[in-house]
C-alpha cells in the first residue's frame, strides 16, 4: 500500500467515525421529531418505527391551541424563555465586560480572592443556592416576576462570562491602550474604542454560553414562578405529565420546538463561536 493510499484510508476511517458520532448524537433529536408526528397509538408499537406510517400534526395543534387555558400555552412559555434568556445575556455581558477587564488589567487588594470567589460560585450545584435565593426574592417581592428570574439566572451565568472574557483581555497587548492614550484617549475611551471591538468574538462565546444556560434552566424557574403566565418552556414541559395521563406526543413536539432556537443560533454564529474559542485559548 502506497503512502497516498494509506492517507486516503486514514481519512476515510476518520470521516466514517465522525459520521457515526454525529448520527449517535442526533439520534435523540431525530427520535423526538419522529415521535412528535406519530399518533398516540403508534408511539407504543413494537418494534418501534422511525418513520410514522400515519403522520399527524395533532400534537403541534394541541400545544399552539391548548384546550386547557389554565395550564398556559406554548406561546407564553416560549416568550418567557426567550425574553428572560435574552435579558440575562445582555445584562451578563454588560456586567462581565468591565469586571473581566478589571481582573485582567488592574491590581487591587483582594483581587485573587475576588476572582477565586467568582470562579468558586460554579463549583457548587445550583440547588445549594435555591433556598437563599428564594428567601431573598420573597423579601424583595420578586417571586413570580421576570426580574427575579433574570437576577437568579445571572448568579450562575455571570461567573462563566467573566472567566471567558478575562482570557480575551489577557491576550490583548497593553501597548494598544498605551498608544490610544498617547493619541488623546482616556482610559475609558481606549477601552471602548480599541479593546471592546477586539473582544467581539469573546463576547460571542460568552453570550452564546449565557443564553444556552438561561434557556435550559429548570430549577430556579420551577421554584421562583407560581402562575402559568410566568412559566418557561423547561417548566412547561413537566405539565405534560399528570397523575392519570402522560402526553408523550405533546411533550416531544414541545421539546423539539424548544431545541430549534438553539440549533438555529449555532447555525448562524458557529463560525464566530469556533473562532472565539480558538482565539481565547492562545495568548498573544
Amino acid at each position: 500500500m502506497t503512502r497516498k493510499q494509506r492517507k486516503a484510508l486514514h481519512a476515510t476511517v476518520v470521516y466514517a467515525l465522525i459520521i457515526l458520532l454525529c448520527l449517535f448524537a442526533l439520534m435523540p433529536l431525530l427520535w423526538m421529531a419522529s415521535t412528535s408526528f406519530k399518533t398516540s397509538s403508534e408511539q407504543f408499537v413494537s418494534p418501534p418505527r422511525w418513520i410514522p406510517q400515519n403522520p399527524t400534526l395533532e400534537h403541534y395543534a394541541k400545544i399552539f391551541f391548548p384546550t386547557r387555558i389554565s395550564s398556559g400555552s406554548f406561546q407564553i412559555y416560549f416568550f418567557n424563555s426567550l425574553f428572560i434568556s435574552f435579558m440575562t445575556t445582555i445584562l451578563a455581558l454588560i456586567v462581565a465586560l468591565p469586571a473581566s477587564y478589571a481582573f485582567s488589567r488592574f491590581s487591587f487588594p483582594g483581587k485573587d480572592a475576588a476572582y477565586f470567589a467568582v470562579l468558586g460560585r460554579n463549583m457548587f450545584p445550583l440547588i445549594v443556592f435555591l433556598i437563599p435565593l428564594f428567601s431573598l426574592m420573597r423579601i424583595l417581592g420578586w417571586i413570580n416576576t421576570y426580574t427575579g428570574l433574570i437576577v437568579a439566572y445571572m448568579t450562575f451565568t455571570l461567573p462563566l462570562a467573566i472567566w471567558l472574557l478575562k482570557g480575551f483581555f489577557d491576550g490583548i497587548p497593553t501597548e494598544l491602550e498605551k498608544a490610544g492614550r498617547i493619541d488623546g484617549c482616556t482610559r475609558f475611551g481606549a477601552f471602548m474604542r480599541l479593546i471592546v471591538p477586539l473582544t467581539a468574538s469573546g463576547m460571542t462565546a460568552a453570550g452564546v454560553n449565557t443564553f444556552i444556560q438561561a434557556w435550559n434552566e429548570y430549577g430556579f424557574a420551577r421554584q421562583l414562578t407560581e402562575s402559568a403566565s410566568m412559566r418557561t418552556i423547561p417548566v412547561g414541559l413537566a405539565y405534560f405529565f399528570t397523575e392519570n395521563t402522560s402526553d408523550w406526543g405533546g411533550l416531544m413536539a414541545s421539546a423539539f420546538l424548544f431545541s430549534v432556537p438553539v440549533v438555529i443560533l449555532f447555525m448562524i454564529i458557529q463560525r464566530f463561536f469556533i473562532a472565539a474559542l480558538t482565539q481565547g485559548a492562545v495568548k498573544q
